[in-house]
């Protein structure tokens, strides 16, 4: 939960980091570049002016006849447009012109130099002392009948030019905080589509490793999120079906590892206290071997599960499968004639190769044909059939027997699984049979289904791949 919370608070404190990180880029680095952007554009305007003054002003030096007073009303409206103070000075340096007629009229700038700004086309100052403050300066000089007679100066405060790049930087500096603002729709959605499902999974997580496999985490969102949440959704549903089954499973050994011993442990102890006499003992010890012959099938049939469920056991080979199940069916001649059970084996005379494990499809056949004739009645018939169909060889083991009730139906490859119907009649079995000859086939890449109606009988039929390159 803490490692959750620190990455969220991560995640916000780099967003606020990055927000704080661009105001401050704005208001440095923008806020200088506007600036400089602000005087060099302003520094053109004004020294287009001093030109057009300048203009205006040869035409004295130029026999026109008008004199420098004259020009004054247009020096003072053009000072009062562009905003800034308008001197028009001779070749030594004395003001001529003052666009406020100020005090500055007739005054002498000491050093004047008007070559003083480089090659840059204004110049930053106190303009050789006669302001309180910085000023923009820009020259440009009055000529006529080609002699320079003097020049005319514009000078604009600096803070003035501040001012209105400052105007300027309201203005970014608004877009910037709306666009901040407008970006949290980002962090809201990252909320909404990582975080919230994040920690619905994580929390789900946790209950999961607290061993309460029940819980589902309620998310149904289309995306990576959702599809994270429905995966773990069925695992859990499918390790808890494993628990439930390995409940089952320990509680059906138990039951079927207790009956035997139980029986195993009465009658010797009923031998040793001399409850059972002498002459009976053969009798008991007998059906000790018995009980110990299950407990042996039981056990067995446990190992052979176990081996099934590795992987890389399968030995296989071409073999007939007809051949396999006249050996088969022959090895139960003793108990189908105590029965009277007849088999009607249908299939081609020619040999029907089969690619797989000859042993553990005996085993297959054994479990089948020892079921059919354990709920067969006495005096019928067990069918089975191989036939072929594409590249697949079928095998059908029918009876006319009890069959399966339908709710059993499906329950019957369970292991341990006996119905009330098989448990009246199967004595000696362990129930593991119909999971075995399910896991062997399916070992297989084949599969095995049946069919069964209660009072008439089941067929179960298996597939099993054709030998190749015959």
């Amino acid at each position: 939960m803490k490692i959750r919370h620190s990455l969220y608070l991560k995640f916000i404190l780099g967003y606020l980091v990055f927000g704080i990180l661009g105001f401050l880029a704005i208001s440095t680095i923008s806020a200088r570049m506007m600036y400089r952007h602000q005087v060099e554009e302003t520094a053109e305007a004004m020294y287009d002016e001093a030109n057009l003054i300048a203009g205006s002003y040869s035409s004295v030096y130029q026999g026109s006849g008008q004199d420098l007073n004259s020009a004054y009303p247009q020096l003072r409206a053009v000072a009062e447009f562009v905003k800034a103070e308008i001197w028009v000075v001779n070749r030594q340096g004395i003001v001529v012109v003052d666009s406020n007629r100020s005090a500055r009229s007739g005054t002498k700038i000491e050093g004047f130099d008007p070559t003083a700004r480089g090659n840059r086309s204004y110049m930053i100052s106190d303009y050789y002392g006669l302001f309180p403050y910085e000023v923009v300066s820009v020259s440009a000089p009055i000529t006529g009948n080609y002699n320079t007679y003097g020049y005319v100066l514009v000078h604009m405060p600096l803070s003035q030019i501040w001012d209105a790049s400052g105007r300027s930087l309201n203005i970014i500096y608004i877009s910037a905080g709306i666009i901040f603002v407008l970006s949290l729709v980002i962090l809201g959605i990252f909320t909404k589509t990582v975080y919230l499902p994040l920690k619905k999974i994580t929390e789900g997580a946790n209950e999961y490793a607290a061993g309460n496999l029940e819980y589902q985490i309620e998310l149904h969102s289309h995306d990576e999120m959702g599809y994270l949440a429905a995966t773990l959704n069925y695992m859990s549903s499918e390790l808890d079906k494993m628990e439930e089954y390995q409940r089952n499973f320990i509680a059906n050994v138990s039951h079927d590892f207790r009956s035997p011993l139980t029986s195993i442990k009465g009658y010797l102890e009923a031998i040793i206290d001399g409850t059972i006499p002498q002459e009976m003992y053969e009798k008991y010890l007998t059906r000790v071997i018995t009980e110990t012959e299950r407990l042996t099938k039981l056990t067995q049939g446990m190992l052979t599960l176990n081996s099934l469920d590795s992987k890389g056991y399968l030995s296989r080979s071409n073999f007939d499968i007809t051949r396999v199940i006249k050996d088969t069916a022959a090895s139960f001649e003793g108990t189908c004639n105590a029965k009277e059970i007849t088999f009607d084996l249908t299939f081609s005379d020619s040999p029907m190769m089969v690619y797989a494990d000859l042993g553990k499809i005996q085993q297959v056949l054994y479990n089948l044909i020892d079921n059919a004739i354990k709920f067969s009645y006495r005096d019928s018939q067990i069918y089975i059939q191989v036939y072929t169909r594409n590249e697949k060889i079928f095998v059908s083991v029918k009876d006319t027997g009890v069959g399966i009730p339908k709710e059993s139906v499906k329950k019957i490859w369970e292991r341990f699984y006996k119905s009330d119907q098989s448990r009246g009649k199967d004595k000696k079995g362990t129930g593991l049979g119909l999971a075995i000859v399910k896991e062997i086939i399916q070992a297989h890449g084949e599969n095995i289904d049946v069919v069964s109606t209660e009072g008439v009988g089941s067929e179960f039929i298996f597939s099993l791949p054709r030998a190749a390159n015959l």
